[in-house]
């Protein structure tokens, strides 16, 4: 059987899925990646691609949206993490989304979310909400999310992505 190259690219605001895309590199033969980092469509040579993405508004950041829908007849791996985390219907939700992106020429091969740390803007925000007469019922839950949030991708986030890359 051959052997197939690969390419990983990500887009990562915070440093959380740059986490992901080192675990996928470190996982996988070094030998066979002919691409590593931020990238355009057009210099994907590989057949199966890692896509990395942020989530934005319940599917993937801009950038990884547009890349994804210049791909052809590519083998997709997508990857990506949420700092709203804890259900796996949620992700399920975003890589719907996302998916929505890809051409019918493509087929995706696999598929990994977990949550991950916000920049401190974040809780400050909902902070501020809750100082509000009338502010969201579900401020205190965010905080609590938020908090949650802060020690991922952890250690099982990253064994469980190291594991479905190498099994599959």
């Amino acid at each position: 059987m051959k052997k197939e190259n690969y390419s990983i690219v990500f887009s990562s605001l915070t440093g959380n899925t740059k986490l992901l895309a080192d675990t996928i590199h470190e996982a996988l033969p070094k030998e066979d990646c002919e691409y590593f980092g931020v990238g355009k469509a057009e210099e994907l040579l590989s057949e199966v691609i890692y896509v990395g993405f942020w989530t934005d508004k319940g599917n993937a950041d801009q950038n990884t949206l547009e890349l994804l829908g210049k791909l052809r007849n590519k083998k997709i791996f997508l990857f990506g993490t949420a700092g709203f985390g804890g259900s796996e219907a949620y992700y399920q939700n975003i890589l719907a989304n996302v998916r929505k992106s890809i051409d019918a020429s493509n087929r995706v091969i696999g598929e990994y979310m977990c949550q991950g740390k916000m920049p401190l803007s974040v809780r400050e925000r909902y902070e501020k909400m809750k100082e509000q007469p009338e502010h969201p019922a579900n401020v205190d839950a965010l905080i609590e999310n938020f908090d949650r949030a802060l020690s991922h991708p952890d250690a099982d986030d990253l064994e469980k992505l190291r594991n479905i890359v190498t099994e599959g």
